[in-house]
C-alpha cells in the first residue's frame, strides 16, 4: 500500500469519526428526529458533499453506527456463548466485558439509549440480552414446565431489567466501574430484586 493510500484511509476514518461524534452530540441536544444533515455537517466542520460520500442520509448514518455497535457487542458475546462451562464466574466476566464495551462507546450509547435517542435501538439491545442470556447464560437450560409465569413475560422482564440497569448507569455518568456494575447486575439477576432490596435473606 502506498503512503498516499494510507493517508487517504486515515482521513476517511477521521471524517467518519467527526460525523458520528457530531451526530452523538446533536442527538443529546435536540433528539434524532430534530437533527438535519446540515446540522451534522456544520458540527463536524465538513461540507455536504463529503457527508454524502459516506452516507445516504441521517438515517443511513444512524443505521451504520448502530450496526457497528451491535457487531462489537456480538463479538464480545461470542466467546461467552461458545463456552460450554457457564458458571457464575464466567457470567460475571462476560457482564464485565459488556460494561467495558459500553464504557468505550459511552457517548453514543448514552445518546441513543437516552430520552432523545432511538427506541428501535433499545429493542435491538433487548434482543441481544435475550439471545445472550437465554442461549448461553444462567437461564439457558431453563425448563418451561417449572416456570411460574409464561415464558415470554419472564424473558421480557429479564431483558428489560438488564437494559434499565445499563441506561441508569449511563445516565448517572458511569460513576461505577464496569466491574462494580457487573456485581450489581449479578446480585439482582442471581438472587432477585427482593434480596437486592434487603427484604429477603
Amino acid at each position: 500500500m502506498r503512503l498516499s493510500d494510507t493517508y487517504t484511509d486515515l482521513r476517511i476514518v477521521r471524517t467518519k469519526a467527526a460525523i458520528r461524534d457530531a451526530l452523538t452530540e446533536l442527538i443529546k441536544e435536540k433528539g434524532f428526529e430534530g437533527v438535519t444533515v446540515k446540522d451534522i455537517t456544520m458540527r463536524a466542520m465538513i461540507n455536504r458533499g463529503t457527508f454524502y460520500l459516506h452516507y445516504q442520509d441521517k438515517y443511513d448514518l444512524m443505521t451504520k453506527c448502530q450496526q457497528e455497535i451491535m457487531q462489537g457487542m456480538a463479538k464480545v458475546a461470542k466467546s461467552f456463548l461458545s463456552n460450554e462451562n457457564v458458571t457464575a464466574e464466567t457470567t460475571f466476566a462476560f457482564a464485565t466485558s459488556v460494561f467495558e464495551y459500553f464504557n468505550q462507546h459511552a457517548a453514543f450509547m448514552e445518546a441513543v439509549l437516552g430520552p432523545n435517542g432511538d427506541l428501535g435501538f433499545q429493542v435491538k439491545v433487548k434482543e441481544f440480552v435475550k439471545k445472550t442470556i437465554f442461549e448461553g447464560g444462567k437461564y439457558s437450560e431453563m425448563r418451561k414446565e417449572i416456570l411460574r409465569v409464561p415464558e415470554e413475560y419472564f424473558v421480557s422482564y429479564v431483558a428489560s431489567a438488564h437494559l434499565g440497569i445499563i441506561q441508569q448507569w449511563l445516565q448517572n455518568g458511569r460513576k461505577e466501574s464496569p466491574q462494580e456494575m457487573a456485581h450489581i447486575l449479578a446480585t439482582i439477576a442471581f438472587h432477585g430484586p427482593l434480596f437486592a432490596a434487603g427484604l429477603k435473606e
